[in-house]
């Protein structure tokens, strides 16, 4: 009806009503566990005093340290090579607008499946089946690599536009063609977000697979907890945090070099341009 507006962000009583319970709810889970403010201030006094233990920093036993983090890396980059390598034709399999239902649902089950269980759970599984040590890290994060992967990559491939696998198809292509130009061409930037991402991911997740016999520095960490050695905790922690932040960095060249098809010299250039105030241009490009 002309000259009647809405109100911005509406809401109807259905709507407030399932707000309202679950604010109601959110109270009583709060109660059943034991939530109250005493405690909460109480833990902020035991915080600050574990925080006074863990300054400064001091690594205790080096040869530990940098062996645990030599192979947490080990793990990540393994087991997201070996998840991506997976993930990837399962993805395929799993999109719904290409392959049939024989096809497709076994594989979004598998994808599923794991996605189901916490990377520790699934550490702790392969302990028990191929004992202590990396292996059994591998081997999880690369299973939570293909749930993680697997299913954001069926989700892009679902969103495709089929005009252009229909033109490839329309030349006579084979199917792998089809994949190869019609598909992927559309996928691969979100393909190469989501590579990266896992492997940011399972470089944290190394750290907590350690914790169960997995491999990685984990086991140095919980060693450092056990022998309230806190002060080699946290240069543990700091330096967790500069590697991740490394990895970060490293993420943005790898988008960099697949998605602009810039080379590392370019890269660089730009990089020490902008820390002089040159801008975002490397010294061979012309001003426009």
């Amino acid at each position: 009806m002309a000259g009647v507006t809405r109100r911005p962000f509406a809401l109807s009583w259905q709507t407030k009503l399932i707000g309202v319970a679950i604010f109601l709810y959110a109270l009583y889970a709060a109660g059943q566990l034991d939530f109250s403010y005493e405690r909460f201030r109480a833990g902020l006094g035991h915080a600050a005093t574990l925080l006074g233990r863990m300054f400064p920093p001091e690594i205790k036993q080096p040869d530990a340290l940098w062996q645990g983090l030599a192979e947490s890396l080990e793990i990540a980059v393994l087991a997201s090579v070996l998840g991506i390598l997976i993930a990837l034709p399962v993805g395929l399999l799993g999109a719904r607008n290409l392959m049939p239902n024989w096809a497709s649902w076994p594989a979004r089950a598998l994808v599923a499946l794991c996605r189901s269980l916490h990377p520790v759970i699934v550490a702790i599984l392969f302990v028990k089946a191929v004992g202590f040590g990396a292996l059994a890290g591998i081997l999880a994060l690369a299973v939570a690599s293909v749930g993680f992967i697997g299913k954001l990559f069926t989700e892009s491939i679902e969103e495709i536009s089929l005009k252009q696998v229909e033109a490839v198809r329309a030349t006579g292509a084979s199917f792998a063609n089809v994949i190869i130009f019609g598909v992927l061409p559309q996928v691969f930037a979100r393909f190469i977000g989501f590579a990266t991402y896992q492997f940011d991911s399972n470089l944290r997740n190394s750290t907590m697979v350690g914790i169960v016999g997995a491999g990685g520095i984990g086991g140095t960490l919980f060693s450092a907890f056990q022998r309230f050695d806190y002060d080699f905790v946290a240069a543990i922690l700091i330096i967790l945090i500069a590697i991740i932040m490394l990895g970060e960095i490293l993420a943005r060249f790898v988008r960099a070099v697949f998605l602009d098809n810039l080379g590392f010299d370019t890269l660089l250039n730009r990089r020490f341009n902008a820390a002089r105030g040159l801008g975002g241009k490397s010294s061979n490009q012309e001003d426009v």
